[in-house]
């Protein structure tokens, strides 16, 4: 009696299971993770994980969608590098805001080059919240950049310096307004070493022990970390505004999506990233940012790009859920 062949059913679970694990390890606000994967058979799903939202500073959803957008594109990457073509069908439940998306496979395939080095960068890329270095970031790495997130559904908008004033001063009451908000200063202190579920949230080592050097303040924690952020200043840094035509949940999923390919883009081009979205958590803040856009679209989020200093040690990775966290198996669980 022979040992039964796997079947190609039994392949796909086992892709769409990686895919899933793989999506676990994409950016998401205070490292939420705030995505549920139900992996079958037939495709693999992907949905909200409402318990994981920050309900003060995100209480439309918009940061947990472009952080569940980042994930499926992360699955996506996963699908191609393991031979597969994945089909994806977003928002595919209107009753339910929670279903984002659901991937299936329309049969074998060979991942491109762009598609292979980007995934071979999902475990190097990280957010390094310390100064870059006094060098600019070249045009045609910029321009990769713009042009990853481009084909993902979402544009980048250089900002100017003129632009940087007003930038530099929206973030700054943005941090005031968040830390002055008492339940999004308790949000905040529970997912940074606060008492969050273990592998979530934002380790001391990722936080500056001081506020870095820079013109646009980045989050303010409102408590030191250790990371050492040397005695740099990011003033040669350039930051982009990552904006969709639209402002409904679907335009939010993809901007995830297209945070994740530039993400990836800048990481695989030796180009430090630094997300900063306080400033569109506030809404008299985002609308400062819309001005900016001039009527071409919603802000989604702001980035950050910079060389990083070489000398500096690497910023320690941030923790993940075990995939068993985060993936269903075979249904969905009924409440």
């Amino acid at each position: 009696m022979t040992d039964r062949q796997p079947s190609q059913s039994d392949e796909l679970l086992t892709a769409y299971q990686r895919a899933a694990e793989i999506g676990g390890r994409a950016p998401s606000v205070h490292n939420t993770q705030p995505w549920r994967w139900l992996a079958t058979r037939t495709g693999l799903q992907l949905r909200a994980d409402r318990s994981r939202q920050l309900r003060a500073a995100d209480s439309e959803g918009r940061l947990l969608t472009i952080s569940c957008g980042a994930a499926l594109h992360h699955a996506r990457l996963a699908l191609h590098a393991g031979g597969w073509v994945p089909q994806v069908k977003r928002m595919p439940d209107v009753r339910s805001a929670d279903a984002l998306a659901e991937i299936t496979v329309s049969g074998h395939g060979t991942a491109t080059a762009q598609q292979r080095r980007l995934f071979d960068e999902i475990d190097v890329r990280h957010t390094d919240r310390r100064p870059t270095v006094e060098r600019k970031v070249p045009h045609d790495a910029l321009e990769l950049i713009r042009q990853a997130a481009a084909d993902e559904g979402a544009s980048l908008h250089w900002l100017a310096e003129p632009d940087l004033d007003d930038l530099a001063v929206a973030a700054a009451r943005a941090n005031e307004i968040g830390l002055a908000d008492a339940e999004q200063r308790a949000e905040m202190d529970y997912w940074i070493g606060g008492t969050r579920p273990a592998r979530t949230g934002v380790p001391s080592d990722a936080v500056p022990q001081t506020a870095p050097q820079t013109d646009v303040p980045g989050r303010d924690f409102g408590r030191p970390g250790t990371l050492d952020t040397g005695h740099g200043h990011a003033r040669s840094a350039v930051y982009g505004l990552l904006f969709t035509s639209g402002d409904q949940p679907g335009d939010w999923l993809r901007a995830g999506e297209a945070l994740s390919a530039c993400w990836l883009k800048a990481t695989d081009l030796g180009v430090a990233v630094l997300p900063l979205s306080s400033v569109v958590e506030v809404p008299a803040t985002r609308e400062i940012l819309r001005r900016m856009l001039a009527g071409a679209g919603y802000p989604m989020l702001v980035l950050r790009f910079g060389l990083a200093d070489p000398d500096q040690a690497p910023v320690p990775g941030t923790p993940r859920l075990p995939a068993e966290r985060t993936t269903w198996p075979g249904q969905i669980p009924q409440p």
